[in-house]
């Protein structure tokens, strides 16, 4: 028996290759590309009412651009502690040497 094949939604296609490339080469462009596409692409899915392939290519694609944005987040609150510890050693060696 033949089944009819159902098409791959694109706009999820691209949330998962945008996904990809937001650890490789787009680091936040790239995250947000695949979230917004990842939310698009999973909302004509459901319109298609089962008509439409790549839900799972559209949830990978919104999986690794917030995991993205929350690891490039902890980053950059780890750059600013680091940097306040290192402000915050200058000053106590600038004090002490006044004392």
């Amino acid at each position: 028996m033949n089944m009819p094949v159902r098409p791959t939604c694109s706009t999820a296609t691209i949330s998962l290759v945008f996904g990809v490339l937001s650890w490789f080469i787009l680091p936040f462009i790239g995250a947000v590309v695949a979230i917004v596409c990842g939310h698009m692409a999973r909302a004509e899915i459901r319109r298609a009412s089962g008509g439409m392939e790549g839900d799972g290519l559209a949830r990978a694609g919104l999986i690794l651009g917030y995991l993205h944005l929350v690891v490039l987040i902890l980053a950059i609150v780890a750059v600013f502690m680091f940097l306040g510890g290192l402000a915050f050693l200058a000053a106590l060696a600038h004090h002490a040497g006044h004392v």
